[in-house]
């Protein structure tokens, strides 16, 4: 698969080049919602200039740390909007590091500025996931976790 074909990992069905491509590039994100999708992408994708060029300086990290351990899997994207330059993203993000799975739910706050969207700050949680054998894959593929992402 060519970077050009790849699918985005924010999970829209787009093309990589023509969805969180295009903003990792430099085009800014057009809402909060955006943005959240861009930064997910750019975890998977690891990208760390561009989560802390899209981290609003008051809250920004002076860098962040290397995560080789975590694969990102699924993004849901629960609740967004915006009033004015204040926005809010509420999202579940899938991830598995050695063989556990888990979940990040997080209720993430944006501001804009110069016509930009930053990520502000979130109330984030941890719940742990524990798939049996024919349950749904947490990866969201939709198939069984023993014919998809289960144990080897």
């Amino acid at each position: 698969m060519t970077p050009d074909s790849m699918a985005c990992p924010c999970g829209s069905d787009r093309p990589l080049v023509q969805c969180c491509g295009r903003h990792h590039a430099g085009e800014p994100a057009p809402t909060p919602e955006a943005l959240m999708r861009s930064r997910y992408s750019a975890f998977v994708l690891d990208l760390p200039d561009y989560l802390l060029a899209t981290w609003h300086p008051s809250t920004r990290p002076a860098l962040l740390p290397a995560d080789d351990a975590t694969e990102w899997k699924r993004l849901e994207i629960r609740e967004s909007g915006e009033e004015g330059d204040r926005g809010r993203v509420q999202f579940r993000a899938t991830f598995r590091e050695g063989g556990r799975w888990a979940v990040l739910e997080e209720h993430s706050h944006f501001v804009r500025e110069g016509g930009r969207w930053f990520y502000l700050d979130g109330a984030s949680a941890i719940h742990r996931l524990k798939p049996g054998r024919n349950a749904p894959c947490p990866c969201g593929s939709g198939r069984k976790f023993k014919s998809c992402c289960g144990p080897v």
